[in-house]
């Protein structure tokens, strides 16, 4: 996630099809990160350029080591366990740049994480040939491989993340909480709920408090009448109302 403000806009559609991703980013211009599903990597293009997830490609090697019986998860020196280690170093890192100038992360990746990514990939091609593509560590192998230019590319910039984990912690509560809702069994309640999980995680995600925001908005926004100027609601984004409503934390 960028620095500065943040916006998280979420929309609803009925299916994963790569169509509606590219009705949303219409006119998008930046990095856009994402995992590997296809419907994404055919938004690529010079203004739009493809950032891979790498812990959707760590998950991959997790999901082959529990895949493995009980007694050959313990060796140390399986593929798995090795791949999760490399990743691991890899992670280390990003916690000791947190808090860096975007230049000092960018120089630093450059410094350290390249010759780690180097030695993964590596790693990966030497092992291509030994694992099975359908069991589970060769399909971890070969979605790293096959994702590697977008996997890398979080190096050349530092303002970009390793991963999109934080889009992905702000999406969990609504793909957990829209099972239980009566109303989402319809587009119409589905794009109602998305609508305000927009508004509740782009509170959170600029340290306010999401109660004390709605209530605000549900106090002022009446107050605008039926008649006014698209950029009247400018006041009532989250970065502009930082000395009115209270923190998060």
């Amino acid at each position: 996630m960028a620095m500065g403000w943040k916006n998280l806009n979420i929309e609803y559609q009925a299916t994963r099809a790569g169509a509606h991703a590219a009705n949303f980013l219409q006119g998008f211009s930046g990095h856009l990160q994402v995992d590997g599903y296809a419907g994404y990597h055919a938004l690529a293009s010079d203004d739009c350029i493809l950032v891979g997830c790498m812990a959707h490609a760590r998950r991959k090697f997790d999901e082959a080591l529990k895949a493995l019986p009980k007694e050959s998860r313990k060796n140390k020196m399986g593929m798995a366990q090795t791949a999760l280690r490399k990743f691991a170093r890899l992670y280390a890192l990003e916690k000791q740049f947190k808090g860096l100038t975007i230049e000092q992360r960018y120089l630093l990746r450059l410094e350290k994480s390249k010759p780690l990514l180097e030695d993964l990939k590596q790693w990966c091609d030497n092992n291509l040939t030994k694992t099975a593509k359908d069991s589970a560590i060769g399909k971890a192998i070969r979605y790293t491989i096959n994702q590697w230019d977008s996997l890398t590319r979080y190096i050349d910039d530092g303002n970009i993340q390793i991963d999109n984990n934080a889009a992905e912690r702000h999406i969990k509560p609504f793909v957990i909480g829209r099972k239980n809702w009566l109303f989402n069994q319809t587009p119409r309640g589905a794009n109602a709920s998305a609508l305000l999980y927009s508004l509740v995680q782009t509170a959170v995600a600029n340290n306010l408090e999401p109660f004390d925001y709605l209530k605000y908005l549900l106090t002022a926004l009446p107050k605008l009448g039926r008649h006014y100027k698209p950029e009247a609601l400018d006041q009532f984004l989250p970065w502009n109302l930082t000395e009115k409503i209270k923190p998060l934390k």
